[in-house]
Parts: C-alpha cells; sequence; structure tokens
C-alpha cells in the first residue's frame, strides 16, 4: 500500500503521455489532409458560417456588456489620479491585449467547440463515419479539416468584433454617461495603441487560441465513446479543456510579447 501512490502517479502520467500522443498524431493528420481541401472551399465557408456567424450575437452582446464595465470601473480608478482623460486608451489596450482574445477564445469554446465536439461525437456514435471509410472517404479530411480551419479562421474575426463593441460600450458609458471629454478619449486612444505592438499581438493570440479550442473540440468529438453518456463527457472535456488551455497560452504568450 505504501507504493500505491507511486502506481497512481505512474498510471496518471502514462495515461497524460498516451492522450498527447493521440492528440498529435490527429493534429498532424487534419494538416496533412488540408492540402486538397482548398479546391473545395465551399466546405470551409459552409463550416465558417455555422462556428462564426452563429456565435455572433454572444460575442456581441458580450463584448458590449464588457465594454460597460471597463468603462465604468476604468473611470473610477483613473478618477482616484486625475486621469480620466485616459479611460479610452485603457478601454482599448485592455481590449485588443487581453480581453478580446481570452474572453472571445472562452465563449467560442462553450458555445462552437460544444457544438462541434456534439455533432463529431454523434456522427461517431451513428456510424456515420464508419460509413465514410467504407465509402473511401477520408472522414479527417471530409469532416475534421473543414472545421478546423473554420474555426482558426473564424475566431479573429469574432475577437475584432469583440473588441470593438467593447470600445463602444465604453465610449457610451464613460463619454455619453459620465461625461468625459469625447476628444480625449478619442486622441489618448488613437495616441498610445500602437498596430504592432497592440492590435497585432492581439491577432497572434485569436489565432493560437482558434487552433487550440477547435482541436480540442474536433478531437474530444473524434475520441468520444460512442454513446450518449460518451458524448456528455466529451462535451464536457471540450469545455475544460479549452478553457484551461486558452488561460495558459494567454500567460506564455503575454510574458513572450510584452516583455
Amino acid at each position: 500500500m505504501s507504493l500505491a501512490w507511486i502506481v497512481a502517479i505512474g498510471a496518471a502520467t502514462r495515461g497524460l503521455m498516451e492522450n498527447l500522443g493521440y492528440g498529435a498524431r490527429a493534429f498532424f493528420a487534419i494538416l496533412r489532409a488540408s492540402g486538397g481541401l482548398w479546391r473545395r472551399p465551399r466546405l470551409i465557408t459552409d463550416q465558417i458560417h455555422f462556428v462564426g456567424n452563429y456565435s455572433l450575437v454572444i460575442i456581441a452582446v458580450s463584448g458590449l456588456f464588457v465594454g460597460f464595465v471597463l468603462g465604468l470601473q476604468g473611470y473610477y480608478t483613473l478618477n482616484k489620479y486625475g486621469s480620466e482623460q485616459a479611460l479610452g486608451l485603457l478601454v482599448a489596450l485592455s481590449l485588443t491585449r487581453e480581453l478580446g482574445p481570452v474572453v472571445t477564445a472562452l465563449l467560442f469554446a462553450g458555445r462552437a467547440g460544444t457544438s462541434l465536439t456534439a455533432e463529431i461525437g454523434l456522427m461517431k456514435a451513428g456510424e456515420q463515419l464508419s460509413a465514410m471509410e467504407m465509402m473511401a472517404i477520408d472522414p479527417i479530411q471530409r469532416v475534421l479539416a473543414p472545421r478546423f480551419w473554420a474555426g482558426v479562421i473564424a475566431m479573429p474575426v469574432l475577437a475584432a468584433i469583440f473588441s470593438a463593441v467593447g470600445i463602444i460600450g465604453g465610449y457610451l458609458v464613460g463619454v455619453q454617461l459620465i461625461g468625459v471629454d469625447e476628444g480625449a478619449f478619442w486622441s489618448q486612444m488613437q495616441g498610445g495603441v500602437d498596430v504592432w505592438k497592440d492590435i497585432a499581438n492581439g491577432v497572434i493570440k485569436s489565432v493560437v487560441f482558434g487552433f487550440a479550442v477547435t482541436f480540442v473540440a474536433l478531437y474530444q468529438g473524434y475520441e468520444a465513446q460512442p454513446t450518449p453518456e460518451g458524448v456528455a463527457r466529451a462535451t464536457t472535456r471540450t469545455v475544460v479543456i479549452a478553457s484551461l488551455s486558452v488561460l495558459w497560452l494567454d500567460f506564455l504568450m503575454t510574458a513572450l510579447m510584452f516583455d
């Protein structure tokens, strides 16, 4: 019994390494299957509509309310130091650097990621993927790859919309409601936000988050047990793993980008 904890740690480590290996193989299989995908762009555009357009409302509404909160909290904080004219800069930097990509990725994982996992899991449970293989159709190329690239493309667009709507929300609260000078709000923002250091780094973050969240969702659906309980557990794992991956990657990229 004294060695039971060592056995448990070894089993957990072995299981983790096996999952990482299977995940790496699946990731490179999707990349290999993407070569001929661009000859049929309709497959990708349909999935962009599915994962992007259907997530637009929750992204936009969430961005608006996040902008409202940033406007209020930013004003209360800056007003203590007589710097309320820098409210626009605070809102813009907070959204473009961090909140835009991160919150968008978390919402994307909860809305589109779970939908992708459930869809792939139900296709596996209904033996549709096996039927494709019987007809000499690669399910990775036909099913997984279009959804993967659709998520990668849609994520930066949704993050940009989130940030833009959030800035509008901060403007409505800070300028229209509280009374911060409108010229100072926009001029401070334009003078302090750098295209390459702030906006471009936020876009890079959103692209990386798109890779991570979409792949986790597809992999969990593809490897789910073909039962209702298995699909439900895979959907739950998608939200947990994707959210933790986003937060970890955000810390790593922030440390590298803004050193």
